[in-house]
């Protein structure tokens, strides 16, 4: 024969109190049954917050410690980072980029001015090189940092980084509006004399020739192609 138990006054009121709030009875039974799940508290989750946000290279463990010295207890480095996900932090590989110094910027925004108003003739002559470099080592990437999604080109979320010290291929190629020429692949240490040999005699020189006086060439200001034999050839 099946039995009958009577809610206590407190859970009677707190049932009827979800009823009338449209909770249905399963959540609300689910919600009865469920452990409480422990949390660094409102005060602690905004030191983590704000931690992660001055340090994004700030680990989990580093996190744990700094909120274990503060409450002075023992915090594990899950109860460290789940507030992160709250305000989508999340744990991320930085973005490798190459210094600019504030001359760069300037000389980049005095260049844009200056051809703020070309014509599409004028742009038709002048030739950008880009070139990308492809090591056969890749890097360990072992730094992580804290950033929210659609962050990931963020001045605060990159690494700058003078070069890449390890072997790989140099892929070289030139964009003109309308036409691009051949990629060159470099397997050896780019000099001077290889740049003004393969890219500037056998690639440059053909649309210059075109092109004549109106000619504008693009390059980059990396050591081998400022070389003096280079400025010569040009």
């Amino acid at each position: 024969m099946a039995q009958r138990k009577h809610f206590e006054e407190f859970y009677r009121g707190r049932t009827i109190g979800r009823l009338k709030c449209d909770v249905p009875s399963w959540k609300y039974l689910r919600i009865l049954e469920s452990p409480r799940v422990s949390s660094p508290g409102f005060g602690n989750d905004s030191k983590i917050n704000v931690t992660a946000k001055r340090n994004r290279r700030s680990t989990a463990s580093d996190l744990s410690r700094q909120l274990s010295s503060a409450t002075a207890r023992t915090v594990s480095r899950q109860t460290a980072y789940r507030p992160l996900g709250h305000i989508d932090l999340y744990i991320r590989r930085p973005v490798r980029c190459v210094p600019l110094t504030a001359t760069h910027c300037h000389l980049r925004l005095n260049w844009s001015r200056e051809h703020a108003l070309s014509t599409p003739q004028q742009w038709s002559c002048v030739m950008f090189s880009d070139e990308s470099r492809f090591r056969f080592q890749s890097d360990s990437r072992r730094t992580f940092i804290w950033r929210a999604p659609g962050t990931r080109y963020h001045q605060e979320n990159t690494i700058e980084r003078h070069r890449y010290g390890s072997a790989g291929w140099l892929v070289w190629g030139e964009i003109i509006l309308g036409s691009i020429t051949d990629l060159h692949v470099q397997s050896v240490t780019m000099t001077g004399r290889i740049y003004r040999d393969v890219i500037q005699e056998q690639h440059v020189g053909l649309f210059r020739g075109t092109m004549g006086v109106e000619f504008l060439f693009i390059g980059y200001n990396a050591r081998p192609h400022r070389a003096n034999i280079v400025d010569q050839c040009l």
